[in-house]
């Protein structure tokens, strides 16, 4: 049996939440101990993002810190619930984060009057967005590069350029105010 998962450490769980509700932090700090390690694999194992799993952690360990008198040793064991918790908590941000992708993709279009049917309109398009792209400064240029001709999200883009996360997303709504400014 898992040292987690046997008997000793369910009722250690229970008396160490109990001391968490007294505010005693070295308590907390014991089942962080005991813990973390399992929620963050489970985290990482559905994120794959090592910035978001430990926001996940924190937030887990935080609640536990406002809410230990909540908890019911009948209803089920601690990792159990922290493993569920974790679980659930990716899930949504996975769901938050495709969804905010999704509106990047929106916010981040560029709606071309002209209609494109024609070979000819196509090919002076193509010649007018090279010129505004080469005429862009080299972050912007790169991120919007990456980001719509390689599919690459705004997090891929910092961890491809090593730029900040902020910094890519400015560079790409430049980047896109000027082509919309340049070509409409």
């Amino acid at each position: 049996m898992n040292r987690a998962q046997g008997p000793e450490n369910r009722a250690s769980d229970w008396s160490l939440l109990e001391r968490v509700v007294r505010l005693d932090e070295s308590a907390l700090a014991a089942l962080y101990d005991r813990y973390s390690g399992l929620v963050y694999a489970e985290c990482i194992r559905i994120l794959r993002d090592a910035g978001a799993a430990e926001e996940i952690l924190q937030d887990l360990f935080f609640q536990i810190w406002r809410s230990a008198a909540r908890f019911d040793p009948q209803r089920g064991s601690l990792p159990g619930w922290l493993l569920v918790a974790a679980r659930n908590r990716s899930i949504s941000r996975l769901r938050r984060r495709d969804s905010r992708e999704n509106d990047e993709l929106t916010e981040n279009s560029v709606v071309l009057p002209c209609n494109l049917e024609s070979v000819a309109a196509q090919n002076e398009l193509l010649g007018r967005v090279k010129i505004v792209l080469s005429g862009l400064p080299n972050g912007q240029r790169e991120a919007i590069e990456l980001a719509y001709f390689e599919g690459m999200s705004h997090s891929e883009i910092a961890g491809r350029t090593g730029a900040p996360l902020g910094t890519v997303k400015t560079w790409i709504r430049t980047a896109v105010d000027t082509l919309k400014r340049e070509l409409t």
